[in-house]
């Protein structure tokens, strides 16, 4: 089927989006792999939140104290308010003094949940991983409106917004690539050109967005070609060893060409694979 080119032109006129917040929602997005999903953690108003909810759990708890040295000087059906909280409740209902310790303990509970749940949420967020260099360095591209004929660019959101990504150490990616060993990493970092793929949500951008100088990568694209590889380098390092083993007839030569193909092994599984230290040891000795 042809396009008319006045149906291109209505094509681009609908795939256009105001820079801003349309256009910079459109580029993370668009990123099929979602590894441009990046967002400031700001740790320093995190821990500043948890200091702020820390020191008024502290100042209850001198209060809760203060409270229970007092009921320790009263008479002995005040001293039980320490031992039966049912009384201590059914003497607030009547209006006894006793409502103060019962709103100080509701008050307790929800600032207790509170800074509990902001404690949660902090850990879970500190244990995603950071954007990756090649991220970073596209988001900035995009983000400052860069091209090869303005190398200055500018910041695609105003205010206190136009330095979000200035930070790296303050980011976080929601989702990072699957596969971190180094192989897959030199690829995508390095030969990641050849692994470009077409934006999913716009069919008029083909391979490269509109400023020339970022791409997006397949990570599908690059996991298939460091399988295939890893693949074919798994079966050089098995059948050679064997081929060479049965052909070289001196000893020496063999334990040497045994030492240099566990050797490569190992090396080959540091590049190929996730595998910790103690993993790599036990396949190669094995």
């Amino acid at each position: 089927m042809s396009m008319s080119t006045s149906d291109i032109e209505l094509s681009r006129r609908k795939s256009y989006y105001l820079n801003g917040y349309p256009s910079l929602a459109h580029f993370i997005a668009s990123d099929r792999d979602k590894s441009t999903v990046v967002f400031r953690r700001f740790d320093r108003l995190s821990a500043r939140n948890l200091l702020c909810l820390q020191s008024e759990l502290a100042e209850l708890e001198a209060k809760q104290d203060a409270a229970d040295q007092a009921d320790a000087l009263g008479d002995i059906a005040t001293k039980q308010n320490a031992r039966n909280w049912e009384q201590v409740r059914q003497r607030a209902k009547d209006g006894g003094r006793e409502i103060e310790r019962v709103q100080l303990a509701i008050e307790i509970r929800e600032k207790l949940k509170e800074y509990r749940e902001a404690l949660m949420f902090e850990s879970t967020l500190l244990s995603l991983a950071p954007p990756s260099q090649r991220v970073l360095q596209a988001l900035r591209i995009k983000f400052q409106n860069i091209t090869p004929d303005d190398p200055e660019g500018w910041p695609t959101l105003g205010g206190a917004s136009s330095n979000i990504y200035d930070d790296g150490n303050d980011l976080v990616a929601l989702r990072t690539a699957p596969h971190q060993d180094r192989m897959t990493t030199f690829v995508r970092d390095r030969l990641g050109i050849f692994f470009t793929a077409r934006c999913r949500s716009d069919p008029i951008i083909q391979d490269r967005p509109a400023d020339g100088l970022t791409a997006y990568v397949s990570e599908t694209k690059v996991t298939i070609f460091v399988t295939i590889l890893s693949t074919i380098m798994s079966a050089i390092l098995l059948v050679g060893a064997i081929v060479s083993l049965y052909i070289v007839t001196s000893q020496k030569a063999r334990l040497g060409m045994i030492g240099g193909f566990t050797v490569l092994f190992a090396v080959t599984l540091v590049l190929l694979t996730n595998a910790r230290r103690a993993e790599v040891f036990g396949a190669s000795a094995a």
